[in-house]
């Protein structure tokens, strides 16, 4: 049976929001098992089999996820799709239809998954390194606002497991990451991305008591698929985990 990681923020009556672990899945060998994502190397069919189960789990009848790119680019569910649907090129996604389950793929990577209750309105972000030194949260924010008229207020968010500030070494900060970043330095070259999302979530005007952060390190847990470990142990080849907002 699925166990996914689900987020007690305010406002989700009605709300799907939740990280699934990988476990108990259809894949195998280093895509062991619940493996989300078709770029990975894992077999399609393996994919597709795993993804029927994260629908059957939450009772949602289409996913939308996306190729993610580590960009800045939101993309807009104006219709359910006929059959689940991958859009090419963004980090973003976003929707205020019912039924539709907004997935993010990752390995260490933030997914941050947003809410307003308001507007009933949902979105699903991808963010790495990369999208917090570009802004990828307050950008979505703001399409929240133009698209749909929410106000950040009544937005919650919750930010999936992740890399931790315990493994989120980045030798060459000094080249990848803005001197803004150094105030999240928790010791030599680690940095506490978790609080730089809390942070940017907040410059866009939510409210510190609607951010959720789960606080599990997947480069650290092994019930969660990792890039940073397989790199260590390897050639850096792993599945990716699954993250769904629905409403």
């Amino acid at each position: 049976m699925l166990t996914p990681y689900t987020f007690a923020v305010p406002s989700s009556a009605g709300l799907i929001r939740a990280t699934f672990d990988r476990h108990q899945g259809a894949s195998n060998a280093r895509f062991t098992s619940l493996n989300c994502s078709f770029g990975v190397g894992d077999t399609t069919e393996n994919v597709q089999a795993n993804r029927a189960l994260i629908k059957e789990h939450l009772q949602i009848d289409r996913l939308v996820s996306a190729r993610q790119v580590h960009g800045d680019q939101v993309f807009r569910v104006e219709i359910i799709p006929e059959r689940d649907e991958e859009i090419d090129g963004v980090d973003g996604l976003m929707t205020d239809k019912q039924g539709v389950g907004l997935m993010i793929q990752h390995a260490d990577c933030q997914a941050v998954l947003l809410h307003d209750p308001v507007r009933s309105v949902i979105a699903a972000i991808h963010c790495g390194w990369q999208g917090s030194v570009i802004g990828i949260l307050g950008k979505t924010i703001q399409q929240m606002r133009s698209c749909y008229g929410s106000q950040p207020r009544d937005i919650t968010a919750a930010i999936s497991p992740s890399l931790g500030p315990c493994c989120a070494e980045f030798v060459n900060h000094r080249q990848e990451l803005p001197a803004t970043f150094l105030a999240f330095q928790t010791r030599d070259n680690y940095f506490d991305f978790w609080q730089i999302s809390k942070a940017q979530l907040m410059e866009a005007g939510l409210l510190p008591g609607n951010i959720k952060i789960a606080a599990i390190c997947t480069s650290c847990t092994p019930d969660y698929y990792s890039y940073r470990r397989a790199r260590r142990r390897g050639d850096g080849i792993t599945g990716r985990n699954g993250s769904i907002i629905s409403l």
